[in-house]
């Protein structure tokens, strides 16, 4: 009986950790968000530049982040896709190329799109039929 009180403690301990990674996670993405759209909608490069600057930062959090087993290497795969286009962008910036920056940093989107498709729960018919 005490081994599986011992076992449900556990089980209990694990699962409040792996929920509050998840949330970590999720508030990450969030502010990253919230920095593209503030980069996006800058007028100046020196702006622009700060919000992908802190982009950066949010990138190097989440890849702190515990991914689940079999999204993990795509998760990191997206997350250095993005990095890519921020650093290309503020090559760009570096010559004065405001509007060229802010057409390669469109791609973020679709990315954000396309990896956040990993995350998501199945659907019920989903679960129903399979993929």
């Amino acid at each position: 009986m005490r081994q599986l009180i011992l076992f449900l403690c556990s089980a209990l301990f694990v699962q409040s950790v792996m929920a509050q990674q998840s949330q970590d996670l999720n508030q990450t993405m969030k502010n990253m968000g919230h920095a593209y759209k503030q980069a996006m909608e800058a007028q100046q490069a020196e702006e622009v530049n700060k919000h992908l600057e802190t982009m950066l930062l949010l990138i190097q959090q989440s890849k702190q982040h515990n991914f689940k087993a079999d999204v993990k290497t795509q998760s990191l795969q997206g997350l250095d896709r993005v990095s890519d286009v921020i650093y290309s962008a503020q090559g760009l910036l570096a010559k004065a190329q405001l509007q060229q920056a802010k057409e390669l940093l469109r791609q973020i989107d679709g990315l954000r799109k396309e990896y956040h498709e990993l995350h998501e729960p199945p659907g019920f018919w989903e679960l129903l039929f399979g993929k």
